[in-house]
């Protein structure tokens, strides 16, 4: 099952995802849409990225879906008098997209990392995505928060994978055999900085650990986060960030 998130405190971090937001939608702007297409936000989250959709295609609709139900409230109540064109859908994204019609773009911000199985989820947007759509994304690539990861690892020893923090090379085979073309891909170092102390503790917590916390009992997880803090050799989360651009063949075809 998805986990749940802390959305009230999320949304009060001061979070690098408004920046990898306004980027992601700024390819997908400069890929010409009209202003009433139908676009998919997958893991929308608290809906700082729909509003913008919103914003971006005055005549369009918002298909927001993400695995947490207070992520959903939260959205709906940031988005309050406009969810006229928005659907918001809760679902497990790992178990396929359970959208009733096509859209004419999909965009991703800061989720595909939490997907072990990166190529059946591009599958899945190929399937939901018109022919010609438009994919855009960015999460985390490989190198992402290598020293949160080493710290973790530190405290806890040798643990499961909780992130897929895939390359160039692999994310750009995986798109075009599920049947995108035009695709851009790359990896761009992007650390935030953060305020050591309670700053920092309540960002790994809520944004970073909860992985790692759902496997620990919860009268450990204030000392697990400030042991992975402690670990750091300053208060900077080291991302690198996988950014993807791509156009579903019109076709169907892989590679096509």
């Amino acid at each position: 099952m998805p986990r749940e998130w802390d959305a009230t405190t999320y949304d009060a971090l001061p979070l690098p995802h408004e920046q990898w937001g306004r980027r992601t939608l700024g390819r997908l702007a400069a890929s010409g849409p009209r202003g009433d297409e139908r676009v998919l936000d997958l893991g929308c989250g608290t809906g700082r990225d729909t509003a913008a959709l919103l914003d971006l295609l005055p005549d369009g609709h918002v298909v927001a879906v993400d695995g947490s139900l207070r992520m959903l409230d939260r959205l709906r109540r940031r988005l309050a008098g406009r969810m006229d064109r928005v659907e918001a859908v809760h679902a497990d994204i790992t178990r396929g997209l359970p959208l009733r019609e096509p859209v004419d773009a999909v965009v991703s911000v800061a989720t595909l990392h939490w997907i072990p199985d990166h190529t059946a989820i591009f599958g899945e947007i190929a399937r939901v995505l018109r022919p010609g759509g438009t994919f855009v994304a960015e999460c985390g690539g490989l190198g992402n928060i290598a020293q949160v990861s080493a710290a973790v690892e530190d405290v806890l020893g040798a643990q499961p994978a909780v992130w897929h923090f895939a390359g160039v090379a692999d994310t750009e085979q995986r798109l075009r055999e599920a049947g995108f073309t035009d695709v851009d891909v790359a990896l761009v170092p992007d650390p935030a900085r953060l305020v050591a102390g309670d700053q920092l503790l309540t960002y790994l917590a809520v944004v970073v650990l909860g992985g790692q916390l759902e496997r620990l009992p919860e009268d450990e997880h204030q000392a697990f986060v400030r042991a992975v803090a402690q670990r750091l050799p300053e208060p900077v989360v080291d991302y690198v960030r996988l950014t993807i651009s791509a156009r579903r063949g019109r076709s169907g075809a892989p590679g096509a």
